[in-house]
């Protein structure tokens, strides 16, 4: 339900879905139901229709696939709600009249997702995040079932993870003499990591029309494609480079420069002489004046006290680290700034530094300056 170009990410797997002909939806809900029931509803407004299922213990993905069999009678297409994907590749998957198939992507650090290796036009082997990788083959999370699944997933015993894999399943049905087939497709992106939002919020709104329904105020200036929605102000003196996505009920300068490829959700204020690049800003939030944001992800309802400044670019120009929970995670990215939990607040004259990490709920002081993941032990006061 994190927002992509300002819609929930699992909104954008139901439009892709839906444009490759895809009308009848089952959703396999726990964590959060509610917020997910009450967004999507019966699906009317996207045309389609949507049933859900409650997963109460999450116990893996062939246990939640498990739990739709009274759903279905015949072949049936299974999406994760994390990813991001094209509705090309799921047309080709589709397209496939036949049997059993996986959605496979080539990847360069296949470890943290299921890997295949293949044997002619078929998968012959399945190996769950595998320490040293056989194949850079990845499963997508993009399958097409038919029944004879439920009879595997209840033959499939708990990994060493402690779940029900569906991984595991389709291996039951390979080594049973089932034949997986398998397309490959570069338009899919797994999101596993939150720095993964911006390049896929990227991919959306490079295809994004113009379409402003606000008020503009004279000598604001508006370049490329916008989108800005009803009841939202445009200041005189702002900036606006697209593509960029402005919510309903935004309060935007005067005097601010939002450049390409920023994502501003419902009621947000932007203030004077701020500027904002290549960002995520989600509902509620306030930036406040003389505020620099570049490569972040800003969570809902937080606010930036005056003079905010988060850093995207080391000094040397390398690759930013990311450290939660005592862990350090490559981004591959050479710029990435701040990664704010909802309800963060920033003192006056903060520094927030390249892959910092804000937890929900958490009070910046003014004048400190925030490296790594944020503790009010670790942070410090700028002299």
């Amino acid at each position: 339900m994190v927002p992509v170009a300002n819609r929930p990410l699992l909104e954008h797997v139901i439009l892709a879905a839906r444009d490759a002909g895809i009308g009848e939806f089952v959703f396999v809900v726990g964590y959060k139901k509610e917020t997910v029931k009450e967004h999507f509803g019966n699906g009317s407004r996207w045309g389609v229709s949507i049933k859900y299922i409650e997963q109460e213990e999450q116990f893996g993905t062939a246990h939640a696939i498990g739990l739709a069999k009274k759903f279905v009678s015949s072949r049936f297409l299974v999406l994760n709600g994390d990813v991001f994907v094209r509705a090309d590749c799921l047309k080709r998957a589709v397209g496939k009249k036949n049997g059993i198939l996986m959605v496979l992507k080539k990847v360069e650090n296949p470890s943290e997702l299921g890997v295949a290796v293949t044997d002619g036009d078929g998968v012959k082997k399945i190996i769950e995040k595998p320490s040293k990788p056989v194949s850079n083959l990845a499963s997508s999370g993009i399958f097409i079932f038919t029944p004879e699944v439920f009879d595997a997933i209840e033959r499939t015993p708990l990994s060493a993870r402690g779940e029900y894999e569906i991984t595991d399943a389709l291996q039951i049905l390979i080594d049973g003499g089932t034949h997986i087939g398998y397309v490959v497709s570069e338009e899919w992106m797994d999101i596993g990591r939150p720095w993964d939002l911006l390049e896929a919020n990227e991919n959306v709104l490079r295809s994004l029309k113009n379409k402003v329904d606000c008020e503009v105020e004279p000598n604001a200036t508006l370049h490329g494609p916008v989108v800005a929605g009803r009841g939202t102000v445009i200041r005189s003196g702002s900036y606006i480079i697209g593509p960029v996505v402005i919510g309903e009920g935004c309060d935007i300068g005067p005097n601010c420069f939002i450049r390409p490829y920023t994502a501003i959700g419902n009621k947000v204020r932007v203030g004077n002489a701020v500027e904002i690049k290549n960002s995520i800003i989600m509902d509620g939030t306030h930036v406040g004046h003389l505020s620099y944001v570049g490569d972040s992800i800003v969570g809902y309802e937080c606010n930036f006290g005056a003079g905010t400044i988060v850093a995207n670019l080391r000094l040397d120009e390398k690759e930013i680290r990311v450290t939660a929970r005592g862990e350090s995670y490559s981004t591959g990215r050479r710029k990435l700034g701040t990664i704010m939990g909802d309800g963060v607040h920033t003192g006056i004259n903060s520094t927030l530094n390249t892959g910092s990490l804000i937890p929900a709920g958490k009070m910046v002081e003014p004048f400190v300056f925030v490296k790594g993941e944020f503790t009010e032990k670790k942070s410090r006061r700028k002299k």
